[in-house]
């Protein structure tokens, strides 16, 4: 999948419930995004018998994600990184300043105009890095990165799994203008109707999702 940008970073607030599961607030603008960078940690396990390999799992572990923008505003870095704003408008950062986890939004622009969105269902975000230069004979900018880690979500989907990404490109088959113009009105909940009813009505079908 080559793209050539990235532009609309979001995230929202989890509210978290007595079982731990997450409910989504509206998304909010994070900053002008420059950069994402996601890299994945698989659990790995390999069964040989026979004198071979029986079995290889891959399972997704966590993730981290570091991100590059223009600035982050006080409200954004409230909600990351728990910092807080003092009675003269100052930002404190504290060793007990701890940020809630957030969902996180953003598209990135394909060679053919058209764009791959994206929802990481869950991340938390340490205090951010801040780069600074002396102004010599040429303008260099200097801007903030912050770096979370991304961990699969409490709440299962409508197939009883815990997603912890979600990813989808305007145009492809199957999908429908209303996923795309409403990505970023509320964070996108997975559908799995059709399939789990196809599988109910299968009476031969022995599991929720039916055999492979």
């Amino acid at each position: 999948m080559a793209t050539i940008g990235m532009d609309m970073l979001y995230y929202s607030k989890i509210t978290e419930g007595e079982n731990g599961e997450e409910t989504y607030g509206p998304p909010i603008r994070l900053a002008r995004a420059i950069r994402a960078d996601l890299t994945i940690e698989l659990a790995e396990a390999t069964l040989y018998a026979d004198d071979g390999a029986v079995y290889v799992i891959k399972d997704f572990k966590t993730g981290s994600l570091t991100l590059g923008v223009d600035d982050i505003g006080l409200t954004a870095a409230q909600d990351l990184t728990g910092a807080t704003v003092d009675d003269n408008g100052v930002l404190v950062s504290s060793s007990e300043s701890v940020g809630g986890p957030v969902a996180i939004g953003f598209r990135a622009l394909k060679p053919n105009n058209k764009y791959r969105y994206f929802w990481l269902y869950r991340v938390k975000f340490g205090a951010p890095a801040t780069n600074l230069q002396t102004k010599g004979d040429t303008i260099t900018f200097q801007t903030p990165t912050i770096e979370g880690v991304v961990i699969r979500r409490s709440k299962p989907d409508s197939n009883g799994r815990h997603p912890w990404k979600v990813e989808v490109t305007e145009g492809d088959d199957g999908v429908s203008a209303s996923v795309i113009s409403g990505w970023y009105t509320a964070v996108y909940e997975p559908v799995f109707a059709s399939q789990n009813s196809a599988a109910s009505a299968d009476p031969e079908s022995d599991t929720p999702g039916g055999e492979a």
